[in-house]
């Protein structure tokens, strides 16, 4: 991978395997339901897309509520 940078990334996000979630699920999520969220995007792919998300600030981790249950925890 070229673009973004691992280094530019990891200044957004704080360890890789967050980056790997968000960015996973950020594609699945463009890929069955769309809703691009930058106007240009170098990558074809959708994890590169995610990946470009994240690098422009546009995709941010969200911190969880630890009280909440979620619909893949049950």
């Amino acid at each position: 991978m070229l673009y973004p940078s691992v280094d530019s990334l990891k200044s957004k996000i704080d360890s890789k395997y967050s980056l790997v979630s968000l960015a996973s699920k950020r594609a699945r999520q463009m890929q069955e339901q769309g809703g691009e969220k930058l106007d240009d995007y170098v990558s074809e792919k959708y994890v590169g897309k995610a990946l470009e998300e994240v690098a422009q600030g546009a995709l941010k981790k969200v911190k969880q509520d630890a009280d909440a249950i979620y619909e893949d925890e049950v």
